[in-house]
């Protein structure tokens, strides 16, 4: 920022152009043209472990040395299956040591990999794949059943070595995934990848709640990764740590997807994959494997803060954890600081849409409380009236607009969406309240989308609210987001009866729970004599919000 007079060298804001530009220092991100992101992962740039991938349960293991083969015998059966470039593959799976593989071999062949939250219902997933024209699906035995519905073919993912010869005898189109691999004599032809190629299509609801495929470019992914180094490397670097991170965030969403299977291996890192989350096995794998960097969500913090639990274990090789999904409280940061003094505890803010980290804190922004740090490397903001679109100073609440590598290409297949969320000058308009104060530090205040983040998931309100109207007694319903320690947030249901309906409050989330995947479920439901709505006939949330707050 030096040299610019109309840029304050503390909070980064330009009085000029009224943009919000990050305190660090830029970082250069590499301008050749043709540039793929497993190229880029697996160029040697750092010093690296021995071991990149430990599954937790069974100790197997992937080195660094034989992960570029591993990726190419998954991508030769690939193509053998006739998989080409442009072609979308769909990952639905828990955290897995092949998963990694899995995806950078499907972009090694310029394919695209969309991936899903293997809690999702069968309906949800043939939505999925139906929109991103997915043509084959990577999933393990206990889904297949709900994938079998797409239609696609499968590739089946052993999580113990009896199963191959399982799959093997599997009718229909199905492949075991060490089948997939035995012939790798196959050459692959040459592709030519561009760094604004789409490398993934990830769903999330956005900010109108529906799902949409968010475009992922390999250039997008090469500028998570180039954030990961700068963040996490030199601080390891400077203390002499080995890197050992432990994945117990899902794979399938973008945080897992740019970190755990291609960011730590471009930076060198140790990776020791949890399949199945259990809080004292993931205490247990802190011990057992020294880890020194951990992930989290709020719940998680809040359990290292308050269970006798981790008073069993060896914990302190933990030298960094790091909380998203919503804002940590003072009293908890403190209370966690006071338990583990030697735990560097960092936030974030991002989103699908962001490729992840568009803020993150630093030790100094640590410290303040709500805060989710600084504007991260390369990116700009812009902090925007609602109701005016006029551009505000540092401590006033607006909507936030993001610009930088990291934004999203746009929308799969939806070009209407993609330019209410994307502007003609690239900016990202995010539609959360937020504020920068006078050190550059951003907080989000609240969410305008209207979406609920129950743990680092988000559920969308208005699906919710379609499937409760789907009801042969429900007149009318409204869902808003209810406060929930643990959760963060939990969907609250309003619903309006018809007459002489006996519906009770356990009936309708029975009747919720059983079409959509568990961490969408309704979890508290009040019956009302009517949904407050605009002129417009939209649904006024602030109203149910606070009703909400004020009188459950």
């Amino acid at each position: 920022m030096q040299g610019d007079p109309d840029r304050d060298m503390r909070s980064g804001f330009s009085k000029k152009n009224k943009i919000y530009y990050s305190k660090h220092k830029p970082q250069s991100i590499p301008d050749e043209p043709y540039l793929d992101l497993v190229t880029y992962a697996l160029s040697p740039k750092h010093p690296t472990a021995e071991i990149a991938l430990i599954d937790s349960s069974t100790k197997e293991q992937i080195s660094f040395q034989q992960l570029p083969t591993k990726i190419r015998r998954v991508a030769v059966g690939l193509h053998r299956l006739g998989i080409r470039q442009g072609d979308v593959v769909c990952i639905i799976s828990p955290n897995s040591i092949h998963f990694p593989v899995i995806f950078l071999a499907i972009l090694s062949l310029g394919a695209v990999a969309t991936t899903t939250n293997p809690l999702n219902t069968a309906a949800e997933i043939i939505k999925q794949v139906k929109d991103s024209k997915a043509r084959l699906a990577f999933t393990i035995s206990e889904l297949k059943e709900k994938v079998k519905g797409t239609g696609l073919p499968m590739v089946f993912i052993a999580q113990t070595p009896e199963e191959d010869h399982i799959f093997a005898s599997e009718e229909g189109h199905t492949i075991a995934f060490a089948e997939l691999i035995e012939d790798h004599s196959w050459e692959l032809p040459a592709v030519k990848i561009r760094q604004e190629d789409t490398a993934a299509l990830l769903y999330s609801s956005g900010t109108t709640g529906v799902s949409k495929g968010v475009i992922i470019t390999h250039r997008n992914l090469i500028s998570m990764i180039i954030l990961l180094i700068r963040f996490v490397l030199a601080e390891a670097g400077t203390n002499g740590w080995e890197l050992v991170y432990l994945a117990v965030l899902p794979m399938f969403h973008v945080y897992g997807l740019s970190v755990f299977s291609s960011g730590l291996i471009a930076a060198g890192a140790t990776c020791v994959i949890m399949s199945k989350f259990g809080f004292e096995e993931m205490l247990k794998a802190v011990e057992r494997f020294k880890i020194t960097n951990l992930p989290v969500v709020p719940p998680i913090i809040l359990g290292f803060t308050n269970s006798d639990l981790v008073e069993k274990y060896d914990l302190s090789s933990l030298k960094y954890m790091s909380s998203g999904a919503a804002p940590l409280g003072k009293e908890v940061i403190q209370a966690f600081a006071t338990r583990f003094p030697q735990i560097e505890l960092i936030q974030g803010y991002g989103m699908t849409e962001s490729t992840g980290a568009a803020a993150v804190t630093t030790k100094e922004s640590s410290k303040k409380y709500g805060s989710a740090g600084l504007l991260s490397p390369n990116m700009e903001a812009k902090v925007v009236d609602v109701d005016t679109a006029h551009p505000l100073p540092p401590n006033h609440q607006g909507e936030l607009w993001l610009r930088g590598p990291l934004v999203m290409k746009g929308y799969f297949s939806n070009e209407e969406a993609t330019l209410l969320t994307i502007d003609k000058e690239g900016w990202l308009h995010t539609g959360d309240l937020c504020y920068f104060d006078d050190d550059g530090s951003l907080y989000i205040v609240d969410r305008l989308k209207e979406l609920i983040k129950y743990n680092a998931f988000q559920v969308a309100p208005a699906e919710l609210e379609a499937l409760l109207l789907s009801h042969p007694d429900i007149l009318d319903a409204a869902v808003v987001p209810f406060p929930d320690e643990e959760a963060g947030q939990i969907p609250l249901a309003y619903v309006v009866r018809k007459s002489r309906s006996n519906l009770g409050e356990q009936d309708v989330m029975s009747f919720v729970a059983a079409q959509v995947a568990p961490y969408k479920k309704v979890r508290k439901v009040a019956m009302v004599n009517g949904i407050p709505r605009s002129a417009a006939g939209k649904i006024l949330r602030k109203e149910l919000a606070v009703l909400a707050t004020s009188k459950l």
